[in-house]
């Protein structure tokens, strides 16, 4: 009896040291935070480095070759890309993988982008940390995207904070010819729009705990060190927009955070057949489609349904001179169903600036450029203000009552 006690003691206390050791490991400051100091800083890579060796990129060498390549590395015969990929020799849909293992590759930028209007659901924009900030001379902005699987990012990332990334094991690539941050993943969705199309490999969401693990934070948010390049459409026709078919510039582009003045809504979507076209009024009647913006895609809203394919939805802005671009909402976005303000209203628009092509065709419209905006406090802002004249209160749609008049 004492021996068979004496050994269901020895197994508890086995078992007891057993959980013990197998709690997770508590995270440290440096585990979360990175130095603000850069000699610190630079300490503290060397130290988490083979033989100290690692680099900073910046954005723009991160999506250039030898890490992005034209075709990608994870290309084969038995893992091909989607379909549609292709536009003439180059590659709308890529992935490179970043080696695991060796010196450290680095990038460091500001979070420019806020999930909590749903906009960017699961997704970041990162502005490169560089002379602005400091005061020096002015530099084209770098900005890249990043697909991580992770909701109410804002919680842990908010707009205006400063992050280090180390992106061994991760990969570049490009999605619709919009380079971001990833990891590879493969789609088989026999119920999505064009499924033969879209099988196979694209870049993918990070998950969660990895991306985690591999991002630090620097220091505490500022959103006003973020940089917005400020200009008429017309200038932004100029220097962006009539580029419509340089696929490779628009990669460098895509990203870049803008605000467009002198801008109204023109109360019209992009149609792939005849162009821009004009978006259905509703007429408060619940026994039609026409309008309603739970069952019409082209309603006179931000972000009517898609039926859950989950496209971007589009609808167009314009100057006095009809100079226009595309501003892009989910219909996941928490103004997805406000009605578009109506032409009276100018004022401005902050937000991502994208050239998202998917098919391999081009738009001779540029219907490939847009904007996205995060919230609905980044359009018309002006025209929102208690003393604006006229001023736009955002509506919502409502089953059983008609769209305010213009």
């Amino acid at each position: 009896m004492k021996i068979s006690k004496y050994i269901s003691y020895i197994v508890l206390c086995t078992l007891i040291l057993s959980l013990v050791s197998c709690e997770p490991k508590a995270l440290t400051e440096n585990d979360v935070f990175a130095p603000t100091d850069e000699a610190a800083l630079a300490e503290m890579l060397k130290a988490e480095n083979p033989d100290g060796q690692y680099k900073i990129y910046n954005i723009n060498s991160l999506i250039s070759e030898p890490f992005m390549t034209e075709q990608g590395n994870f290309k084969s015969d038995s893992s091909l890309y989607r379909t549609r990929s292709k536009y003439g020799n180059y590659e709308l849909f890529s992935i490179d993988t970043l080696p695991t293992h060796g010196p450290g590759i680095y990038i460091r930028g500001r979070v420019a982008t806020d999930d909590y209007g749903g906009n960017f659901y699961k997704s970041l924009v990162i502005q490169q940390v560089n002379d602005w900030e400091n005061g020096g001379a002015s530099i084209d902005q770098q900005c890249l995207r990043i697909s991580v699987d992770m909701g109410s990012a804002n919680g842990q990332f908010p707009q205006g904070q400063e992050i280090l990334i180390r992106c061994n094991g991760l990969a570049i690539g490009r999605y619709a010819n919009e380079p971001q941050l990833c990891v590879p993943s493969y789609n088989n969705n026999i119920f999505a729009s064009s499924y033969s199309e879209k099988t196979g490999w694209a870049p993918g969401r990070i998950p969660s705990g990895v991306f985690r693990k591999a991002t630090r934070l620097i220091g505490t948010p500022d959103k006003a060190k973020l940089v917005y390049e400020t200009m008429s459409l017309a200038e932004m026709k100029t220097k962006y927009l009539n580029n419509f078919a340089d696929i490779v510039a628009a990669r460098k582009i895509d990203g870049r955070l803008v605000k467009v003045t002198g801008v109204h809504f023109s109360g019209k979507y992009d149609d792939l057949e005849k162009g821009p076209t004009l978006c259905n009024h509703y007429n408060g009647s619940d026994t039609t489609d026409d309008g309603n913006p739970e069952l019409d895609k082209n309603a006179c809203v931000f972000g009517p349904t898609t039926g859950n394919v989950g496209y971007p939805q589009s609808r167009y802005v314009e100057d006095a001179s009809g100079n226009k671009v595309l501003i892009s909402s989910s219909e996941y976005a928490r103004y997805a169903y406000y009605y578009l303000p109506a032409a009276k209203y100018v004022g401005s628009i902050t937000g991502v600036l994208g050239y998202y092509m998917d098919n391999g065709k081009y738009d001779p419209d540029g219907g490939e450029w847009s904007i996205t905006p995060c919230n609905i406090g980044d359009i018309l802002p002006e025209c929102q203000k208690e003393d604006a004249d006229p001023r736009w209160i955002p509506t919502e749609w409502k089953l059983g009552t008609p769209q305010p008049e213009d």
